[in-house]
């Protein structure tokens, strides 16, 4: 699916994430702790986190991954040259449909980073 306007469909998804809050409570917290487990800073910062996350969110052609993963890349200050070579890896792991996901990622960062300007 190519995304038109990245905030529009953040702000979409948002909705629609709220709306499972509260029939699966549980879920939603322990979500919700394994996201702050995974991102905080241990031996990698979480610029770099994120930035797995990112080429993850190509790699298994998740559109809303690849939106709230270049949202916090601009978060923890990855550059655009950061962003290229982590979805440089997601293309060598996922062929050709990553190829497909990396140009979306790459669109979600670009628009999402000049939102903030």
């Amino acid at each position: 699916m190519a995304v038109e306007n990245w905030q529009d469909f953040l702000k979409q998804t948002d909705g629609r994430i709220a709306e499972l809050r509260p029939g699966i409570p549980g879920v939603m917290k322990g979500f919700s702790e394994i996201a702050k487990g995974a991102i905080g800073t241990g031996a990698l910062e979480s610029k770099t986190k994120e930035l797995i996350a990112l080429a993850i969110g190509v790699a298994a052609r998740c559109d809303a991954c690849l939106g709230y993963h270049a949202k916090a890349c601009i978060k923890y200050g990855a550059t655009r040259e950061e962003v290229m070579e982590a979805l440089g890896v997601a293309v060598y792991m996922g062929g050709g449909p990553s190829l497909m996901y990396a140009a979306e990622a790459l669109s979600a960062f670009d628009a999402l980073l000049e939102d903030e300007k």
